[in-house]
């Protein structure tokens, strides 16, 4: 018998995002953003073979959508972590 398959729920998945000048997003998946409700950043396990440099930023976007978004600063990829 085979061992069945594992996912991740609700891991990230990439993100189509816009932003404006200072790098804040404007709009996800072409969704307006009506209010940025928090941003963080975080930096971690530089002293590994793989650290981690992300800014997050939790937004509402038009039509009331809570959305958490972090932009990857090594790759520049976005990434969603919900919707």
């Amino acid at each position: 018998m085979r061992p069945a398959a594992t996912r991740t729920i609700g891991g990230p998945r990439r993100a189509s995002v816009r932003c404006g000048p200072d790098g804040t997003p404007v709009a996800v998946a072409g969704r307006p953003v009506e209010c940025v409700r928090d941003e963080w950043r975080v930096d971690e396990a530089w002293w590994s073979g793989r650290p981690v440099h992300r800014r997050y930023f939790e937004l509402v976007l038009s039509g009331g959508a809570d959305v958490v978004v972090f932009a990857d600063r090594r790759s520049g990829e976005w990434w969603a972590q919900r919707a």
